[in-house]
Order: structure tokens, then sequence, then C-alpha cells
């Protein structure tokens, strides 16, 4: 019984520890660019919690949600890594882009450490990658709720991005809501095909855009 026991622990922990040993710091295989619609968070999260990204004027529309390391199918998270961690001053200078602080320290905690990167050098790429991608003018004209598919939001973007393709974009949605724009590109940033897990896109016929705030 003591032998069996003993056999059950190793196979538990050599699980465990294959796990955690996958989670390594710089081990990863692209990056997937999550750029959220500010008022769908807004409506699903933000207002309960008076979040001051959805005050009205802001005029947010895609900002940037985060860089994630990926892996072919799944990914990393809350890794280990010798790099000390984000100052409030590297987190607050994303706030433009991110719509708050928070947020940005929130992305270097769970995807950011998985770079390998430092804070600096990581936020330093995570604003290189939003700022490569033009997000379509059209959004910022959307005063009203819409009600569209998400295929017409994919194509706005590959039509205001002619250097994507298709299978590099994948649009999601939360509660019938339009909630994000996920690109998927090289560890140098350049667009390449989304894994299986990332390209599985909001399947809904039709979903609600909220508008900008």
């Amino acid at each position: 019984m003591r032998h069996a026991t003993g056999i059950l622990l190793a196979l538990i922990l050599g699980v465990t520890g294959a796990a955690r040993a996958a989670d390594r710091a710089g081990d990863f295989d692209y990056y997937v660019l999550s750029l959220g619609w500010s008022s769908t968070w807004c409506e699903l999260t933000g207002d309960a919690t008076g979040d001051p990204q959805c005050d009205r004027g802001r005029g947010l529309t895609f900002i940037l949600h985060g860089l994630w390391p990926q892996y072919d199918s799944g990914y990393p998270q809350d890794c280990h890594s010798d790099q000390p961690d984000a100052s409030r001053s590297q987190t607050a200078a994303m706030a433009d882009i991110m719509g708050g602080a928070g947020l940005a320290w929130h992305e270097w905690k769970r995807h950011g450490r998985c770079s390998g990167l430092s804070a600096q050098d990581y936020f330093a790429k995570a604003r290189s990658a939003y700022e490569s991608v033009a997000i379509p003018a059209p959004f910022a004209q959307v005063h009203r709720h819409l009600t569209l598919p998400a295929q017409v939001i994919e194509d706005a973007f590959l039509e205001a991005n002619p250097w994507l393709s298709a299978d590099a974009v994948a649009v999601t949605c939360d509660h019938a809501l339009i909630a994000e724009v996920r690109i998927c590109l090289t560890r140098g940033l350049r667009p390449r095909p989304c894994g299986s897990d990332v390209a599985r896109s909001c399947s809904l016929r039709d979903a609600d855009l909220p508008p900008v705030r």
C-alpha cells in the first residue's frame, strides 16, 4: 500500500513539476496582441467598480489589453522571472493605451514575466505592437449600440492593415458583446497564423458593439 501511495505521489509531483517547468520565462512560441473594446469591458466589469477607464469623455475604442506570450497550443502564465517587477512609474506610463495603470500591472504579473524581458522592454514591445496596428477610424464614431457580425470587425482591421492576413486575426465576444480583436505575431512582431485555440473566434451571427464613451 505504501508503495502504491509512493508511486501515486511521484506521479502527481511529476505532473505538477512538468506543468511548472513548461511555464518558464522566455519559453513560448509567439505573441497574441489583444485589443479590447473599452466600452464592453466597462459594461461587464468596469462600471461596477467605478473604474476611471469608463468615465464619459475618455473616447477610448480598442485599447491594449495585453501582449501575451503564447504556445502553439495554450499559453504560459504567472511565470517565475529573475527580472525585477514593474515599477509604478512603468505601469502608469502605459495608462494612455491601456486605460489605466492597474491593467498594466496585472498584465505584467500574468503575462509580462513570461516574456523573459525586463518590464521596461516588455512594455516597450507591447507599445510597439499596439502602435503598429491601425485602429479603423470608423470605430471612433460609434455613438450608439451597433449590432453586427464579428466578421465585419475583422474585415475592418484587415482593410486598415493590409500587412495582416485573415489567419492572423480573431475577434472574440463575451455575453453577446464584441470583446476583443486578437492579432497573432511572431516574437519579432510580424504577423503569423494563430494557433487553433486562439483562432476560435466569435461564433454569434450578430453581436453588440457598445458606444464609445
